[in-house]
């Protein structure tokens, strides 16, 4: 094989592997948009500071094991934590009476 063929082999495997994340965040989002809308129908807040800091500390130790910057895991974490936080604030602030 030449190296312009492994070259164009390591990319579609990067491709396919980018393409499951998209469609794995995508499935993550549509259940965390339904627990924003229990939590506001339920009067829970937006944030779970708990929850928040056990699931960075689940993630880094999975990192560890997958031998994975436990940084890098943590801040794609918060980044999603994050944006699912907006996301629960919207809907809060939709489901409150005017």
């Amino acid at each position: 094989m030449n190296a312009d063929a492994q070259l164009a082999e390591y990319r579609d495997s990067i491709d396919n592997i980018d393409a499951a994340l998209v469609f794995m965040l995508a499935e993550r989002f549509k259940i965390t948009q339904k627990v924003g809308a229990y939590k506001a129908k339920s009067g829970l807040p937006p944030a779970d500071p708990g929850r928040e800091a056990r699931q960075i500390e689940r993630l880094r130790d999975l990192a560890r094991a997958a031998k994975l910057d436990p940084e890098f895991s943590e801040k794609f974490l918060r980044f999603i934590i994050d944006e699912v936080i907006r996301h629960h604030e919207r809907i809060s602030a939709e489901e409150r009476p005017e």
